[in-house]
């Protein structure tokens, strides 16, 4: 995308306010960002700033107090056309009495595909994150991983132009984490999506992301903007270990303890 071409997500200005019974609790405060089409950006913050709530404004499923979201130019009011979501907890996001092809396929029943399209598009997602073979299975029968792949494999069978991820690997062990950091990279590449990665993981933020947004302690804003060049090939050893990485890991690390230490915890008015 050049550089004079309309961002694929702009947030502008939003802001959300919770009723409270001492007046209004102000979590997000006129948040702005772009996120250019096929970028793959990364969110971090300090525990309870916000990093969900300003998801679910982009992805339709809560409406700001100001300000809005646009996607790839149009404002949204409801979830967008050409935008899925892989939330936390897959348990809940995957239907347990469904088999797997039939939790994959749900999501393209809107899209006015027949049969056999959509037959084809889920044999073609679970073969890109690696679950050939277990359309047939209940997702109880796999693993903690292989559900959180199914509910990718879900994702990306709609063909989104903007995958919205809401710290998707924090159920599962370091080891899966690792894979499947590794899986939304290479998909990423592969099918040229827009990514947002909302993590609590500072070393994963690094790892995954071209940039970096910190969110500050509520009420939220963009503490800080940090760009990763680290490279288009990244492996979790040689990444990892590179002086490079360290030194941003711990640029990050820093402007995360200093959100911890402001003391601003949400306006009350």
């Amino acid at each position: 995308m050049s550089q004079d071409s309309a961002p694929m997500l702009r947030v502008n200005k939003i802001g959300k306010d919770y009723p409270t019974e001492g007046g209004v609790f102000t979590a997000l405060d006129e948040l702005t960002f772009d996120v250019a089409e096929g970028e793959l950006l990364c969110l971090v913050g300090p525990s309870g700033c916000g990093k969900t709530t300003l998801l679910r404004c982009v992805a339709g499923l809560m409406k700001p107090t100001r300000g809005e979201a646009i996607v790839d130019g149009t404002p949204v009011s409801g979830p967008p056309e050409a935008t899925a979501v892989v939330f936390q907890e897959y348990g809940r996001s995957l239907f347990p009495w469904m088999r797997v092809g039939a939790n994959v396929e749900l999501p393209l029943r809107r899209l006015g595909l027949t049969r056999g399209e959509r037959r084809e598009r889920v044999t073609e997602a679970l073969d890109l994150v690696g679950l050939s073979g277990t359309a047939r299975s209940y997702p109880w029968q796999l693993s903690g991983g292989m559900q959180q792949r199914v509910a990718i494999a879900r994702a990306i069978a709609y063909r989104p132009r903007l995958l919205l991820m809401d710290e998707p690997f924090a159920a599962v062990d370091a080891q899966t984490r690792a894979d499947l950091e590794d899986l939304i990279r290479d998909l990423w590449r592969r099918l040229g999506v827009t990514i947002v990665f909302i993590t609590h993981d500072i070393d994963e933020s690094v790892y995954l992301g071209q940039r970096v947004l910190v969110l500050s302690s509520p009420p939220t804003t963009i503490r800080a903007e940090i760009e990763v060049d680290l490279g288009a090939d990244r492996d979790q050893v040689d990444t990892r270990n590179d002086p490079a990485f360290a030194e941003l890991r711990t640029r990050v690390w820093g402007e995360i303890q200093a959100a911890k230490r402001e003391p601003s915890h949400g306006k009350r008015v």
